[in-house]
């Protein structure tokens, strides 16, 4: 599953908000940024803190791009939590790190414009 990088794509079609509900994208800081030489994409390994409920995930985030490895411990970030693990070469990324494009197509990142508190889901 792959979604469109095209800003100028249509709308997917509409839905209900109990679909809304399934996907649980919550908030999170990134704890730990490792290289991620051997991915097929250029892209780092995330450790992601979700607080204590959810406790910390893995991630390959392909945003290299647009990120210095030094800069992005500390950054929060929203992720999906509830996709099941996808394995990523030799890496099990356990949440789907969320970002939108530039116009150059590159990912920047979704998060909140002020902290909150690590495990809060979107609404």
């Amino acid at each position: 599953m792959h979604a469109t990088h095209d800003p100028a794509a249509a709308a997917a079609p509409a839905i209900g908000f109990d679909d809304f509900l399934k996907v649980d994208i919550r908030v999170g800081t990134i704890v730990e940024a490792l290289p991620f030489p051997e991915a097929r994409n250029p892209a780092f390994k995330l450790l992601i803190d979700f607080g204590p409920v959810i406790g910390i995930k893995k991630s390959s985030a392909q945003i290299t791009t647009r990120y210095a490895i030094e800069d992005l411990v500390g950054r929060q970030v929203a992720a999906v939590v509830n996709f099941p693990p996808r394995q990523i070469g030799k890496f099990m990324s356990e949440v789907l790190t969320l970002g939108f494009p530039d116009a150059e197509g590159e990912v920047v990142l979704f998060a909140p414009d002020q902290a909150v508190p690590n495990g809060g889901r979107l609404f």
